[in-house]
């Protein structure tokens, strides 16, 4: 079993170690366990599968690629269960990494070619440039995948980009593994003999590119998202500090005025009208209740960001109950919790919006439970319509498509060791999400 043919094999399936790492170095953010722990976990399971590969090859004598097709599907899977990412992102960089990794199976199959070698398992020398080139390729690529795609992974979140990335490594990727030469004396005995190198060399050039055109499309697009974001948000504090000064502005009235009800009072008092001082002290409650300033939290993006909707929700005639706490001061990103709640509440006030007046109703409670994890629960009420998947997720009754708004959700409970729920009954929609703060 453990031939000269098997230790080429399992040479040749070793490439899974550098592809491996390569997918970590984008997630530096979000990976679920330590760097240390996460490396020795993929580096075991590449090894472990390179030996089950390399045995599954020499003993049923099957292709390499027959054994390598189920094992990349496996470790897509292993790969999701140690980060925090959404599905769009996380397929989008397994499958670069593994668009990346066939060019260096392609340099082994060149060597093979001028080697002389004409057979599916590569030679002890095919092998060796294989794992050279690829070794080399996770070198130069470690510090701008750490440092600036890590930032891309990070700040955008749109599936349809990202999914469009696939798109084009699934392209690159099929066309490398068709691009593999049936018999190497046909290539040995033309022009492809030079042309063959020139045109994987070119090839890879263009991916890379494209990835960096990529990284540049997705950098501007983040910063023009957290401009407008910020822009939002200055408007909003605006809107919250002009209600501020029109609530100054009231009780200052009041407290002028208060003056004049204390003659009422005493008045009515000496007459023992004590109806009519009830009267008038539920009149002037009434009054204050009216002009009354609510502050949700000692944030103030994040207060003007409740005051926003609130106002929102009382605008369309749907019954609020809030009951907010949050970490003081604020232990996470003032954007991802902006985001986070932005999107609950809109969805939420979107959907009672879907009822009639009187029957709109939206609670919403966050309390720091265990000293360190945020738990938030949303309650709307709306017409029992939903739109699913055939996974049970969520569509947007909006425009029928993913729900962009709950996906978000999600994203954000991840990056923060969290998770969420979604589920309805034929009234109401639930949002549960918890986070560490």
């Amino acid at each position: 079993m453990f031939s000269g043919e098997w230790f080429s094999c399992l040479l040749q399936f070793l490439i899974l170690v550098p592809g491996a790492l390569s997918c970590y170095l984008p997630v530096k953010n979000r990976m679920r366990f330590s760097a240390k722990k996460t490396i020795a976990l993929c580096c075991s399971a590449a090894v472990l599968f390179s030996f089950a590969a390399a045995s599954a090859v020499t003993v049923w004598d099957v292709s390499p690629n027959t054994v390598g097709m189920p094992i990349l599907a496996i470790s897509f899977f292993l790969y999701r269960q140690t980060v925090r990412l959404d599905f769009p992102r996380a397929l989008a960089i397994y499958v670069g990494v593994c668009a990346i990794e066939t060019f260096p199976v392609q340099f082994g199959n060149i060597a093979d070619m001028y080697f002389n070698s004409d057979t599916e398992i590569m030679t002890l020398q095919g092998c060796a440039v294989l794992l050279g080139s690829s070794c080399l390729m996770l070198a130069a690529f470690v510090l701008p995948a750490r440092e600036r795609f890590s930032k891309a992974v990070d700040e955008l979140d749109m599936p349809k980009l990202w999914y469009s990335t696939t798109v084009i490594s699934v392209t690159f990727l099929v066309f490398n593994i068709l691009a593999v030469p049936a018999s190497y004396d046909v290539v040995r005995g033309s022009r492809l003999r030079f042309l063959f190198p020139m045109f994987e060399i070119g090839a890879l050039a263009v991916l890379i590119t494209i990835y960096v055109l990529f990284y540049g499309i997705v950098m501007s697009i983040a910063e023009r998202v957290k401009l407008e974001n910020r822009s939002r948000q200055l408007e909003m504090q605006a809107s919250r500090f002009r209600e501020l000064q029109e609530y100054m502005k009231q009780t200052e009235r009041l407290r002028h005025d208060f003056k004049h009800s204390v003659h009422i009072l005493a008045r009515l008092a000496e007459n023992g009208d004590l109806d009519g001082v009830r009267t008038h002290l539920d009149e002037y409650e009434q009054s204050l209740n009216e002009h009354a300033y609510v502050s949700y939290c000692a944030n103030s993006a994040l207060n003007a960001l409740f005051g926003y909707y609130r106002n929102i929700a009382e605008s369309s005639g749907i019954k609020t109950d809030w009951r907010i706490e949050l970490p003081e001061p604020l232990t996470v990103s003032e954007l991802d919790m902006a985001a986070l709640f932005g999107n609950i509440m809109e969805n939420a006030i979107y959907a009672c919006t879907s009822l009639p007046e009187g029957q709109r109703y939206f609670s919403l409670v966050s309390e720091i439970r265990h000293g360190n994890s945020l738990y938030i629960v949303s309650t709307n009420s709306f017409d029992g319509k939903v739109l699913k998947n055939r996974d049970g997720s969520y569509r947007s009754s909006k425009h029928g498509g993913q729900g962009t708004g709950l996906s978000s959700i999600a994203a954000a409970a991840e990056k923060y060791g969290g998770s969420s729920r979604f589920y309805n009954s034929d009234k109401e929609f639930y949002t549960d999400v918890v986070l560490k703060v």
